[in-house]
């Protein structure tokens, strides 16, 4: 996915398909969660950011000014995220056999973030479980 570039403050966002299951062990059809006005899913990619004037730019000597005329301002969300965004503002697209959805970063209600050391505990927490799995 090296050469899908992402504009401004868009965000492509992998949904979370399929089934679901609810607290009490009710499993709900993809057709149901997609009518939901919150979706779900993994930030995939981020654009550059909010659009802003340079304000370091002249408009003088071409040669003597090697300044870009705009700037931005980085996105909060992250690659890996887990975001919850409004469906009403995605735009879905397939791309190399996947499904996306795009979408402004406005879009984007919450995003939770796992930080390093916890992702590693998860990891191994995962591990142990799996060798536990396997002796019995």
């Amino acid at each position: 996915m090296s050469d899908l570039i992402i504009i401004g403050d868009r965000v492509l966002i992998e949904p979370q398909d399929g089934e679901q299951q609810t607290d009490s062990g009710l499993y709900l059809p993809a057709t149901v969660t997609e009518k939901e006005k919150v979706g779900t899913g993994r930030v995939a990619r981020i654009g550059p950011g909010h659009l802003m004037p340079n304000p370091d730019y002249t408009e003088g000597e071409p040669v003597v000014n090697s300044r870009e005329a705009v700037r931005y301002l980085p996105l909060q969300a992250q690659i890996g995220d887990f975001a919850f965004y409004l469906r009403k503002e995605s735009i879905e697209i397939k791309y190399q056999d996947k499904n996306y959805v795009i979408l402004p970063h406005s879009a984007i209600l919450a995003l939770v973030r796992s930080e390093g050391e916890d992702l590693l505990k998860d990891i191994e927490d995962l591990l142990d479980e799996e060798m536990d799995a396997g002796r019995s």
